[in-house]
């Protein structure tokens, strides 16, 4: 049949009655899931399996603008002296161009918070090129959260004492709210109704006896709620410790996990090897438990990477089981939560980090001393797999890539 001919035969058949088929909707492309790897100091994020063998997938370069950042920060000398402050304190010397990362719900884009350049960017998966940057208020961007339906994302404006909530594909901001010094975790609940926000006040200094412990500034838990971006609560911690008689503990709540019903909260708190057990209706910590210390640990708390003694926290999907890592003290453990009971100490140079495996057997920690990332069985607590990384891994992901993924 003619082409012409085709729009003269499909009126006939309409007008006889025959229904035509509609064209089918296009597939969304096949993803694959991935776990991804934040390389702190060399700006680049490691693609490995998601489970089992751990295998490396690729590399990203996910600071392709350096120069351009370089030059902006070192003609203006404001930003200029916080960005050095950011190398020669958080940083330990070094830039810190890859703190948290998550993937577009399409599997096309890698969304980063930078903290030297004070800024969220997307970068393409296929291209390695750039769509959008967001620069934060202040001068450094830190730990981000996906919301559950993984269409926005979370991130810390570290010293500007905000949370900006940005559209994940177009890096527009949905909204915004004031927190306590220094906001650090970010963690959505209620079906991403609410975004807690976790600050640990000032953490840069040698002010670190117990009694300067009032010149670390506000420190509290921020529950925002995502529809009105309004402050729904405040929780200070200080008050609870001390009702629990643990008044020398530190109120900076660190990395922290709700179990999956959200009833209870677990976190971590500057200068302490243990965590702590929230109990969020009742609105009391009801455990403390503290965690074996390593003998060659420094006892000079101005030592400790940001005031922290432990640094990582994961919770295994049944929420029978967290994984700890002892960031100053060199291992990785998993706890019975029933019990709050140690697990053997698996050897780990200064873990930074732990999440979840995707088939969910295991707690995967980044050893940020060792350049590697880690796998330890929540079933036998021993250590199933070690893969190398890039410099000074830090935040661990789970996201998707799409299919037949190549690094560009």
């Amino acid at each position: 049949m003619k082409t012409h001919l085709v729009p003269l035969a499909l009126g006939l058949l309409l007008a006889a009655g025959a229904t035509v088929a509609p064209e089918p909707a296009a597939a969304a492309p096949a993803l694959r899931q991935v776990m991804f790897v934040g390389n702190n100091w060399d700006g680049t994020v490691d693609v490995i399996e998601a489970s089992g063998s751990y295998g490396r997938v690729g590399r990203l370069n996910v600071v392709p603008d350096r120069t351009q950042r370089l030059t902006e920060i070192y003609l203006n000398p404001i930003r200029l002296a916080f960005y050095l402050g950011i190398q020669q304190g958080p940083g330990e010397g070094h830039d810190q161009l890859v703190d948290d990362m998550y993937t577009t719900p399409a599997g096309d884009a890698l969304v980063i918070s930078r903290p030297s350049f004070a800024d969220v960017v997307s970068i393409d998966l296929t291209t390695g090129k750039l769509r959008w940057r967001f620069p934060v208020s202040g001068f450094r961007s830190d730990h981000m959260a996906v919301s559950p339906d993984g269409r926005s994302v979370a991130v810390s404006a570290s010293t500007g004492n905000t949370v900006h909530v940005l559209d994940i594909v177009t890096g527009r901001q949905l909204g915004s709210f004031a927190t306590g010094d220094k906001p650090h975790e970010n963690i959505y609940t209620g079906g991403g109704r609410y975004l807690w926000n976790m600050s640990i006040g000032e953490v840069n200094t040698d002010l670190d006896a117990p009694w300067l412990d009032f010149t670390k500034g506000d420190r509290k838990i921020t529950v925002a709620d995502t529809g009105t971006f309004q402050v729904a609560r405040t929780i200070d911690m200080r008050n609870r410790l001390d009702a629990f008689g643990r008044s020398d503990l530190s109120d900076a709540v660190r990395p922290a996990v709700f179990t999956p019903d959200e009833s209870k909260l677990y976190f971590q708190v500057s200068f302490f090897a243990g965590l702590l057990e929230y109990d969020v209706a009742a609105d009391r910590i009801t455990r403390v438990r503290e965690l074996p210390q390593n003998p060659a640990t420094d006892p000079d708390r101005t030592t400790w990477v940001n005031d922290s003694r432990h640094h990582g926290l994961s919770i295994s999907r049944d929420g029978a089981k967290l994984c700890v890592a002892g960031t100053m003290d060199d291992y990785a453990t998993v706890v019975d939560r029933a019990t709050l009971t140690p697990g053997p100490l698996v050897t780990a140079i200064k873990p930074y980090w732990a999440t979840v495996s995707a088939d969910g057997l295991d707690c995967v920690i980044s050893e940020a001393g060792a350049d590697r990332v880690t796998a330890i069985s929540f079933a036998t607590g021993q250590a199933v797999a070690s893969v190398p990384v890039g410099d000074h891994p830090q935040r661990v992901r789970i996201g998707n890539v799409p299919a037949g993924w190549t690094a560009p």
